[in-house]
Parts: structure tokens; sequence; C-alpha cells
């Protein structure tokens, strides 16, 4: 009996037919897209590492060359023994979210609601292999939306390399000197904690005074946004920050 397509069942057929070929097809370009969206993260990660420790070059290149990113336990100090590309496809983000893999911080210093039980860290060393500086993101709540950014410090481990903001929803024009590298090298060289190891690196309003080891000028009308990365900083690296993870690579050393 020959197949009618122009009958009942011929076109039931012919749309689950059609149905399934759409939805294969729509299902491998989400796999395709989702890939390339993954591809673009990690290609702006690495850039942001080492724009904060001061590296340039093609971003592929340098990465591979001179960083080791690790996945730090923060209250334990451990690093899991993961790939580089799980590492670097770690979504922090949704860590923070999930009440399995996150906290809620005691003190609540950077306004982040809940912390990653988790975070990644990157070790940066030169072309003989020596540690140059150790990046770390943080983020924080400044006036209107939470403020991203990577800090990279020295081998003292207290001595700023540098600082990159990487995301942040503040007022535009007025503080926009959070992107602009000139305000971003004021943070190079200025230490984070003082002789008792207590994190008191400030964003100063009115500007820092000139030998001031901890102060980065602050910028007028957007002293809360200051404030806010200030505070970012002093959580995060405090004892419910990377505190813990610092202390073991103290003891490495």
């Amino acid at each position: 009996m020959a197949f009618n397509k122009d009958s009942v069942l011929g076109t039931m057929t012919f749309s689950v037919v059609l149905c399934l070929l759409c939805s294969f097809m729509i299902t491998g370009t989400v796999e395709v897209l989702k890939e390339r969206k993954l591809v673009k993260k990690r290609s702006e990660l690495k850039r942001y590492v080492l724009v904060a420790a001061n590296i340039q070059g093609d971003v592929e290149e340098m990465f591979d060359k001179h960083v080791t990113p690790m996945l730090v336990n923060l209250d334990s100090g451990e690093t899991a023994d993961l790939s580089e590309k799980e590492i670097l496809d770690f979504d922090d983000r949704m860590a923070a979210i999930n009440p399995d893999t996150s906290v809620k911080p005691k003190k609540d210093l950077a306004r982040i609601k809940r912390r990653a039980n988790q975070a990644r860290v990157f070790k940066v060393v030169d072309d003989n292999g020596q540690l140059t500086s150790v990046v770390m993101p943080i983020h924080g709540k400044g006036l209107w939306s939470v403020v991203y950014g990577f800090v990279a410090i020295q081998p003292d481990l207290n001595t700023i390399e540098g600082m990159v903001v990487s995301e942040h929803g503040e007022t535009p024009g007025l503080t926009d000197f959070l992107k602009d590298p000139q305000w971003l090298k004021g943070w190079h060289d200025k230490q984070i904690f003082d002789d008792s190891g207590k994190p008191v690196l400030a964003v100063v309003k009115g500007g820092a005074k000139a030998g001031d080891s901890h102060g980065v000028d602050g910028v007028s009308g957007a002293t809360k946004t200051g404030r806010g990365l200030q505070k970012a900083v002093r959580f995060w690296f405090g004892p419910e920050g990377y505190q813990t993870f610092l202390n073991t690579l103290h003891k490495e050393a």
C-alpha cells in the first residue's frame, strides 16, 4: 500500500518529522552558541587577570605561559584538583546563590549577602617560573550596583601589583574613573594590611596624603562607590575571604 502524504496520517507524520528535525537543529545551535559563549567568557577572564597582573601581549599566549588558575576553598585554604578548563568555567555567581555551595557572611562588610565556598585564584610567574603576583577576584556593593574586579598582590602577599574593575552598574559619567587606567594605577604599590595583619586599605575622600601606603585617591561625587570598593577589598582580604588561603601561601613560602 503506497504512503499517501495527503492523508491525515501522512500530514501527522510529516508534522512529527518536521518538529523533530527542528528540535535537533535548535538543540545543536544552542550547544554551539553555549560553547562560543564559554570561550568568550574564558577569554575575558584571562584578559582581566593579565591586566591586573600588569602583563601585556597576546592574551592566550601570555596566560598559558605565566598563569596557573586554582579553585580555592575559602574556609580551609585548600585547592581543588580540577582541570584548567573546569576552573575557568566555574560559575562563582551561581555558587554564591546556591545555599549548598555558599554561606552568609558573619560580617557582611561588602554587602554581598552570600559568599561562595570556593573562589578562583590565579598564580602569576615570570619567565623563570618565579612568583610575581597572585590575582584574586573581589566584588562588593557600591552605590547602585555590585562592583566586580580583580586585585593582584605581589609575592609579599600585601602590596598591590594592580587593580582592575571588570563590571559595575554605577552612575554613568560620574563613576567612569572605575575603568580609568590612570586612576587604577594609583592602586599600584599600596598595601592592604597594617603591621598586625588587619586589612586597612582605604579609598580616601579628597585624596590620599603623600606617603600614605594604605590610601587610594577617592573621586569627588562618588564617595559611596569608592567606599564600597574599599569595603570589598577589606572583606575579601579578611577572615571570611582569602585570609586562610594567604596564610597557606605564607607557610609555603
